[in-house]
């Protein structure tokens, strides 16, 4: 950030801040602002509270009252209108009012001591405008500006842990979005989060039964309605795991929030990406996993019933290609999740509590949840048709033969 009327400074400032290496991130929170200059006095005031200006006397000399009130009345809406709010820190009651005797601060001294004269600043007078005209959007110099990650977002380069946000056409890298009160609110998202919840649950019992019916008597399954059991364990598992990131609340899904040098961030927690956060990373290959091998599954089923009520395929025949089967109900949805863990597209979704792919990547979605789930949907229903037609060219031949059946 430019440093404004600040020559040689004086250390440690009024946040005991011991150096500018200290001070530097705790002012550079306010880029933004500065950028859309939403007040000729905040560069000013943010110099006299971070870098104050070495003088005579042996202490920092604050900012007054009025340069911090002139400085907040125009940036304070700003930064409420994106989620964050003035620091308490910078809180301007703290700081001396000009007017006060044997009083010494940076601003608008109005004070009638000789002595004090030399160091007075005239700071020029501030036109406050309405929180429309102040609106960055309309204002003629912002949209060159570009998006600045605000500090609270910031994730640690010494983390390594690879996050990126990007806005329109610019990314920001080592950058996230919160997870609270940005794209959802409190409210939509606790109500998603119990509807999911109680139907995981629901799914899990369900399946369970299912599945603990089969244990009990494994003979009594067998294809073309064998398929259905490993259905019923693929959503058992997807359920569980709904159900754990149900109950986690937002210690899977999101991280956070990240110590940030020399300033004092709010419990700010941003959504998880990457690999990095090992909770989120096997929910993930258990929900994805599982799912594309409940649809490869489903498939199956309907392949084995065509066989079975088209071709007149018996239970041997079918069970001895049983192996190809599982080769392809397994395999395939291993290499795609070992695939998108080699290229670290895990996602937390803030709605369900887990994590998956695609939910900040388009091209991700598509390539590895809507293109084979359509896919899949076209083998399935392809078998679904085919052995409907051969039930019917069945039927048909029954009525012409009469009695001979």
């Amino acid at each position: 950030m430019e440093i404004y009327l600040c020559l040689i400074t004086i250390f440690p400032n009024l946040l005991n801040h011991a150096n500018q290496a200290e001070a530097g991130p705790g002012i550079h929170q306010f880029t933004p602002l500065i950028k859309i200059n939403c007040s000729p006095d905040l560069k000013f005031f943010l110099c006299s509270v971070f870098v104050p200006v070495c003088t005579i006397l042996d202490l920092p000399i604050p900012p007054c009252r009025h340069l911090c009130e002139s400085a907040k009345q125009n940036c304070d809406q700003l930064m409420i209108s994106y989620g964050s709010k003035w620091p308490d820190y910078l809180n301007c009651s703290t700081f001396p009012i000009a007017t006060d005797e044997n009083v010494i601060c940076v601003g608008d001294n109005t004070v009638n001591h000789e002595s004090r004269k030399s160091s007075e600043h005239k700071l020029p007078k501030v036109e406050y405008k309405s929180s429309i005209e102040r609106d960055p959007m309309k204002l003629d110099k912002a949209k060159d500006f570009g998006f600045v990650c605000p500090v609270y977002f910031k994730v640690p380069k010494s983390l390594d842990l690879e996050y990126t946000l990007k806005i329109g056409d610019k990314v920001e890298y080592d950058c996230g979005a919160p997870c609270n009160e940005m794209f959802f609110s409190r409210e939509e998202k606790m109500f998603s989060r119990l509807w999911i919840g109680t139907w995981a649950t629901l799914c899990t019992l369900s399946c369970l039964f299912t599945v603990s019916t089969f244990l009990i008597d494994t003979d009594r399954f067998r294809y073309p309605e064998r398929p259905i059991i490993f259905l019923s364990v693929c959503y058992l598992m997807v359920a569980a795991a709904y159900v754990i990131g149900w109950s986690a609340g937002d210690s899977i899904s999101c991280q956070g929030p990240f110590p940030i040098s020399g300033s004092r961030s709010p419990n700010i927690t941003i959504i998880s990406q990457g690999t990095k956060h090992e909770p989120c990373t096997i929910l993930f290959m258990v929900v994805y996993f599982f799912s594309m091998a409940s649809s490869i599954w489903w498939v199956i089923l309907t392949l084995t019933w065509f066989l079975a009520a088209g071709l007149k395929w018996g239970h041997e025949a079918i069970e001895a290609n049983s192996q190809y089967f599982h080769l392809a109900a397994w395999a395939v949805p291993a290499i795609k999740t070992i695939s998108i863990l080699a290229m670290g597209k895990v996602d937390g979704d803030v709605l369900s509590g887990v994590c998956y792919v695609g939910l900040w990547d388009a091209e991700a979605l598509r390539g590895f949840v809507l293109i084979p789930l359509c896919v899949y949907l076209v083998l399935g229903t392809v078998f679904l048709f085919a052995g409907f037609v051969s039930l019917f060219r069945i039927r048909t031949v029954m009525k012409h033969d009469g009695t001979k059946n």
